[in-house]
């Protein structure tokens, strides 16, 4: 599935992903490849980019939304900082 990571200042991440864990404000969920569409808010936390079945980076992440649709993830938040 394709991700984008995007803050009010600039693109964080662009790519083709495994999957996605997400901090929702009731709590951590993970979205993978052709996950049902879908918008939710998210809380400061900790974003964990799934590259592959073995691969992963994380950042942390201010408030912000997600939202999935057409094996698309888009992720809009304050601000993110790779870890």
């Amino acid at each position: 599935m394709k991700l984008e990571i995007l803050t009010p200042e600039q693109k964080i991440f662009s790519g083709d992903v495994y999957g996605v864990q997400l901090p929702g404000i009731n709590g951590l969920f993970e979205v993978l490849d052709k996950h049902a569409p879908l918008v939710s808010a998210l809380k400061s936390g900790t974003l964990k980019i799934l590259k592959d079945k073995t691969n992963t980076s994380a950042y942390t992440i201010q408030s912000g939304f997600v939202e999935v649709i057409h094996n698309k993830a888009t992720v809009l938040v304050e601000g993110a900082i790779e870890k």
